[in-house]
């Protein structure tokens, strides 16, 4: 069960309201008709936080206000005060009580939403547990840029993914696009006219809906300033014009933490392959590190005992290269694992070349690395 939220409030009305608000999300609204009744349950259920009405009969919200806040074990649960005044004196009045937040009736439900959701952490129900997302789902990624061209060129840049690149020239567009649909990942440019930009983040992460969505800062590489207030405040990261397309994938995939594993990894005839793509650099070396221990330990779990790390499509070897091989082969020594690589002789001599100690021999196919696995110099050794 999620948090518990208790509103206390003699009108059923505003009661059935709130319990509205929050029918979807993943907690347990609790109610109380007067103060009495209010410190009673928040005694017994220690909630996570409390809307208290400050005109009842019986006990008055200031009165339960000060009860709640005299005592040692409640007086530490944030009470968001319901008032249907606005005066100064009488908000100053709760304020000196140590209220987190009021509101005036009558108020809508996003509002009520929204600033429990500042103090306590909503999550729509049937999020938990999350089904972990694979790289090839469909997502939807706002691009918040006045300048379409920008959105043109992701939209180009990620033809070979399922997702979806929605554009918003302002702020207001892209706020009102998240009311109705809640993205996966929002692209927001740091440029845009008086610090819009930043100012929409800021109203992002206060949002209860949108502020564990992933937000990164579009901006030019010079743009220091930009980019230092961007890490400042929080956003996931901060992609640089012109965009590299492969690091930008690469940072929605572990923003949203994407499995990708399915891309290297894959069982075939009793045997666990891992197979490393042309376009292998940086970032694909390091999604496979991510899953190499994890891929191994699972075959070693499943019962297989031999694994070929099939590298035939790289026509050079660096470092970054020669560090994840190495990886493997330790990996595969320490699991007890039988291991055979399939390469050309131009990346076997680059292999040699950074590192003598380790045997970089390669074969030339699939089947010929699982000859050697299942044969008999395998077996003699």
């Amino acid at each position: 069960m999620g948090p518990k939220i208790l509103t206390v409030d003699d009108s059923k009305t505003i009661r059935l309201i709130i319990a509205k608000a929050f029918k979807s999300f993943d907690c347990e609204v609790l109610e109380a008709s007067n103060g009495v009744e209010g410190l009673a349950i928040a005694s017994k259920e220690k909630p996570d936080i409390i809307i208290l009405d400050l005109t009842m009969p019986i006990m008055d919200g200031y009165e339960t206000l000060t009860k709640l806040k005299s005592d040692p074990e409640l007086k530490g649960i944030p009470v968001i005060m319901l008032t249907a005044e606005a005066g100064r004196e009488n908000v100053l009045r709760i304020a000196k009580q140590g209220v987190r937040d009021y509101l005036v009736k009558p108020f809508k439900e996003d509002v009520i939403i929204d600033r429990v959701g500042r103090v306590i952490d909503l999550k729509p129900k049937g999020s938990t547990p999350i089904k972990a997302k694979r790289f090839d789902d469909p997502l939807t990624i706002l691009v918040v840029d006045d300048k379409p061209a920008i959105c043109e060129q992701i939209r180009a840049g990620i033809t070979d993914t399922p997702w979806t690149v929605i554009g918003r020239a302002q702020s207001g567009e892209a706020v009102d696009f998240c009311s109705q649909t809640l993205p996966d990942v929002i692209l927001i440019s740091l440029s845009l006219p008086d610090g819009a930009g930043f100012t929409l983040f800021q109203m992002l992460r206060a949002s209860a809906k949108t502020k564990s969505v992933p937000v990164f800062g579009l901006c030019v590489k010079t743009t220091v300033d930009e980019q230092t207030r961007a890490q400042q405040m929080g956003f996931n990261g901060v992609v640089t014009k012109p965009m590299d397309m492969d690091d930008l994938k690469a940072k929605v995939a572990r923003s949203l933490s994407l499995d990708t594993s399915y891309k290297y990894f894959q069982q075939k005839n009793g045997v666990l392959l891992v197979t490393l793509p042309s376009t292998f650099g940086t970032n694909v070396a390091n999604e496979v590190t991510t899953h190499l221990r994890a891929k191994l330990s699972e075959a070693v779990d499943a019962g297989l005992d031999k694994v070929i790390f099939d590298l035939s499509a790289l026509k050079t070897a660096d470092i970054t290269l020669i560090k994840l091989g190495l990886d493997f082969m330790t990996l595969c020594d320490e699991l007890s694992l039988k291991q055979r690589m399939i390469g050309s002789s131009v990346v076997s001599q680059e292999c040699k070349k950074y590192e003598e100690t380790k045997d970089w021999s390669f074969v030339s196919t699939f089947n010929e690395a699982q000859a050697v696995l299942c044969g008999k110099e395998l077996i003699a050794a």
